[in-house]
């Protein structure tokens, strides 16, 4: 799961900013694929002058802390990728409209996170794709675990 949480200056984003903000970023996310309903927004307004960067007041700046879950990024190169990905994909409510603002990534083992009591399926299972057309956790057997395009090197599937 990607869990967002946002701080925010009091009046920075609108209800239709914050819903239309949480829908282009979830989009991304399903691309790679992961199911949609792993996507969490949390809007946390800062109140004027409680928020300082470098010991300065800054009224004007906006954080986002991101926990990743579902996935991890593997290398420098796709890690910045990401980072500057979100960046244009944030721009239209940050950037656009003056803000200052920060992203950050924490990334958690995922067999330590569970959805209505089910661990997450792994990457690419056919569990995983049930989840991702279902657009919700269920439980899965032993058998939907296994990759959708699960391919038997020779000698290994033809074993008599």
């Amino acid at each position: 799961m990607p869990l967002w949480k946002v701080y925010h200056p009091v009046g920075a984003f609108t209800a239709e900013d914050k819903k239309a903000l949480a829908k282009r970023v979830t989009e991304v996310y399903a691309q790679v694929p992961i199911p949609k309903f792993y996507v969490v927004f949390i809007y946390e307004e800062i109140p004027k002058g409680s928020c300082f960067v470098g010991g300065e007041p800054n009224d004007k700046f906006i954080r986002f802390r991101i926990d990743q879950i579902a996935r991890t990024l593997p290398g420098q190169v796709l890690r910045e990728w990401w980072i500057r990905t979100l960046d244009q994909v944030i721009a239209p409510y940050v950037k656009d409209k003056g803000y200052d603002w920060e992203i950050s990534v924490d990334e958690t083992p995922v067999d330590l996170w569970s959805l209505q009591g089910e661990l997450a399926p792994p990457f690419e299972s056919v569990a995983e794709k049930r989840w991702v057309k279902e657009n919700k956790a269920s439980s899965y057997t032993q058998a939907e675990k296994l990759p959708v395009n699960l391919v038997f090197a020779p000698g290994i599937a033809d074993r008599s």
